[in-house]
This record gives structure tokens, C-alpha cells and sequence, in this order.
């Protein structure tokens, strides 16, 4: 590849990683155009959305478009990438360095392992009860709730690839594992264990960039992501609902 169609590449595939790993719209369309730039591309332009990315290296260059399929939670994989673009704009690195380093960062970068998730989805389920001030007693059984919800959403997702109703089938199961939990007296409240349960499942980071790239003027990407916000909501309020309704 030229040096230019490998900046064009170098630009598209940084965003699309970021994007991939959860940053902010603004943040990934400033470090394509911050690359671009260091390479001498005057000019450029590109417009990122949830789903997709469009770049410009100049008004007489043709347009390119790249497909963004997932999104996660990866706010490592975004710090990687945020390295190497002021790495490349501080002339520490050339080019086709920077184009490798973010082909490793594609094809090599891992998340934590699934037990270290479970574990952490516990742990969190369990500092949120605590942090609202509920009674310690329902502690362990917050715990093992919030594990079991995240290991059901993440596998029937993997397995149905719609979010949502994994989503709503992982806050069903936790709110009939609460109900239990009462029941037999691993807790005693009910309303608590449900509450510290679901956290893992709240879409805290896509909140927060909705409402950040509202605040940037990014109202396509803002509200596209409120809107995923509020299905996820609604999924998990919907599952915890059908329970307690019974």
C-alpha cells in the first residue's frame, strides 16, 4: 500500500477500535483527524456513528466507509489506541508502525477472562448494595445473584446475538433468584438484593457518552446511543417487573 491509502487505513481502523471499545464519538473523530494531519492530510473529514464510520482525506479523495458490527465495554483497548495516535503525531512512531501496532491491537488484544468478569460482576453487585446503605445479611447472596445474571446475559448473547433479550431473560432470572434467596432466608430484603443484582447489566457507560456527545453536538451519535440506553433499561426493568408482578 501507498503511504497514503495506509493513513487512510491507519485513521479508519483507530476509530473503529475505539469505537468498538466504548469512547466517546467526538474523542474517536479527533484522533482520526489529529492522525490525519500529522501525515500531511490537510483537510480531512470523518463523521463516526455507533454503527459507522465515513472518512475524507480531502475534498478530492474519495470517501471511505467502514462497518462497526460490536461494541463493548474496553476502556483499555481505547487507552491502547489514544497511545499510538500521540505516539504518531509526536513523530515517535511512523506510519506503517502505528497502522502494525493497531492490526496487533485488532487481531491480538484479549479482555479480561470470563471468571475474572464473573467474579468482578459479583463483587460489584455486592460494594452497590453496600454503597445504598442496605443490610450487610444480603451481601453474599447480592454477590452470587449479580454473577449469575451477567454469566446468563453474556452467554445468551453470544449464543441469540440480540442484546436486549438477553438483557430481559438475565433480569427475569435474577429477580426469581432474589425472590428465592428471601424465601429461604438467604436475604431479607427483597428489593435490595434486586437492586445491587441488576447493576452489572446498567448501561452506565453508554449513558454517559450519550448524554457527553449530546453535549459535544453529536446528536446522531447521542441519541443513538440514549436510545440503545433506553432499551437496555427497559429490557432489564421489563424482566425484574414480570417477576414482581406475581
Amino acid at each position: 500500500m501507498s503511504n497514503y491509502e495506509i493513513t487512510v487505513e491507519c485513521c479508519l481502523l483507530a476509530g473503529r477500535l475505539m469505537i468498538e471499545g466504548g469512547a466517546e464519538t467526538y474523542r474517536a473523530e479527533d484522533t482520526m483527524e489529529r492522525m490525519a494531519r500529522s501525515q500531511h492530510l490537510i483537510g480531512s473529514q470523518s463523521f463516526v456513528m455507533p454503527t459507522g464510520i465515513m472518512f475524507s482525506a480531502n475534498n478530492s479523495a474519495p470517501t471511505r466507509l467502514m462497518r462497526i458490527n460490536s461494541r463493548v465495554t474496553d476502556l483499555e483497548k481505547v487507552a491502547m489506541v489514544n497511545s499510538i495516535s500521540r505516539r504518531l503525531v509526536n513523530q515517535e512512531l511512523t506510519i506503517e508502525a502505528a497502522y502494525d501496532e493497531l492490526r496487533k491491537i485488532e487481531t491480538e488484544h484479549k479482555t479480561f477472562p470470563f471468571w475474572l468478569q464473573i467474579l468482578a460482576s459479583g463483587v460489584t453487585s455486592g460494594a452497590f448494595l453496600l454503597l445504598l446503605g442496605f443490610d450487610s445479611v444480603n451481601l453474599p447472596a447480592a454477590m452470587l445473584i449479580g454473577a449469575l445474571g451477567y454469566v446468563i446475559a453474556t452467554l445468551l448473547e453470544l449464543k441469540t446475538r440480540v442484546k436486549f433479550f438477553a438483557e430481559f431473560f438475565a433480569a427475569l432470572v435474577i429477580g426469581i433468584a432474589a425472590y428465592f434467596a428471601v424465601y429461604f432466608g438467604f436475604g431479607n430484603n427483597l428489593d435490595s438484593l434486586i437492586i445491587g443484582s441488576v447493576i452489572p447489566l446498567v448501561p452506565g457507560l453508554l449513558i454517559t457518552n450519550a448524554v457527553r456527545d449530546l453535549m459535544a453536538g453529536h446528536f446522531v451519535s447521542g441519541l443513538s446511543k440514549g436510545a440503545e440506553a433506553f432499551l437496555t433499561a427497559f429490557a432489564i426493568g421489563a424482566g425484574v417487573a414480570l417477576v414482581l408482578s406475581f
